[in-house]
């Protein structure tokens, strides 16, 4: 089993504000589902993705221009922003498009059992691209979070045919490259800049869909409009931006493993909202999820000798002399 190489490590205080951050993006990602669900009859795949990102780029503009009262500084170097569209491309623009194509064929229940194999392969990928090792909690972790989200697909009706799969399975993929590729441009880039830059060229990709957007806005009832602004300024918006404070000040593979308490958050908001009662595989599925984010982020604890405390993995090696007090 290949064990993370060391890292510095991350301060207690920059380790709360980044699991607040992540519960944050966790509990916006799961009203997500069910606001699709709720207009997805309304707007097509991909003027809906247009409308949302277009909201969420007009959002993140407004309030960087409050606070800063300037925008931030633009990438300077070609690999930057080649990270950057990449993650605006591949994630915000075509992985949203699919998911949304994919539930035109699947039932919801199926499409979020498919997209949900995203967080495993953003483990394996992060232990190879990233160099963050296999360390067993995640791994366990992230089978339990897994074996979850298979329990709660035994509870929906499985209707659809090869295409949703086939459009799941690719939003999957391309779920899990954006989240490789944004930790890479997160070393260069800060998590405010990536997320707006991307929200923008994401809607820019999407510009060709604006006459169709035009025709489905006329017609569209107003609760459904509504739903698209919350889906660009709340999912989007403020959702990915937390993601990316959580995921500079985090390990991807472990964070991304995090995401596994979506769909139990999404059963039980489906249940509130839509008055969706879930069965009990949606219930024990959900319990099943959330102990494996709970596996996935347990770290052994720090031996203890003496008055000193020191990690496992440096308890045996010699002591260093003790830096000399500046005179």
């Amino acid at each position: 089993m290949t064990e993370p190489p060391e890292r510095a490590p991350i301060p207690r205080t920059d380790a709360t504000k980044a699991a607040l951050a992540a519960a944050v993006t966790m509990v916006l990602w799961s009203s997500a589902f069910v606001g699709i669900r709720a207009i997805g009859e309304v707007f097509s795949p991909a003027p809906l993705a247009l409308l949302r990102l277009a909201v969420a780029s007009v959002t993140l503009t407004v309030l960087i221009g409050s606070s800063t009262r300037r925008l931030p500084p633009l990438p300077r170097d070609r690999t930057s922003w080649l990270f950057v569209a990449s993650y605006g491309v591949l994630w915000l623009c075509c992985y949203t498009v699919a998911l949304n194509a994919a539930e035109l064929h699947l039932d919801a229940g199926t499409a979020a059992l498919l997209v949900n194999i995203a967080p495993l392969l953003v483990t394996f990928g992060a232990g190879v691209v990233l160099a963050e090792g296999f360390p067993r909690p995640l791994l366990l972790g992230g089978s339990i979070g897994m074996s979850g989200i298979v329990i709660i697909g035994l509870g929906t009706d499985g209707e659809g045919d090869w295409i949703g799969v086939a459009l799941c399975l690719l939003a999957a993929v391309l779920y899990a490259a954006g989240v490789l590729i944004q930790k890479k441009a997160l070393d260069r880039i800060d998590a405010t800049t990536i997320t707006w830059l991307g929200c923008l060229i994401g809607t820019a990709v999407l510009l060709p869909w604006t006459p169709r957007l035009a025709s489905e806005l006329a017609t569209a009832p107003t609760s459904a409009v509504l739903g698209a602004v919350y889906l660009g300024v709340f999912p989007t918006a403020i959702g990915f931006s937390t993601w990316a404070y959580a995921l500079k000040r985090t390990e991807a593979g472990r964070l991304s493993v995090s995401t596994y308490a979506v769909p139990a958050l999404s059963v039980v908001l489906s249940w509130v909202l839509l008055a969706e009662v879930p069965t009990g595989y949606g219930l024990v599925g959900g319990v099943v999820c959330l102990a494996g984010v709970a596996v996935s982020r347990y770290r052994p604890r720090r031996a203890v000798t003496g008055t000193n405390t020191v990690a496992p993995d440096t308890a045996t090696r010699p002591c260093e002399p003790p830096e000399r007090q500046p005179r």
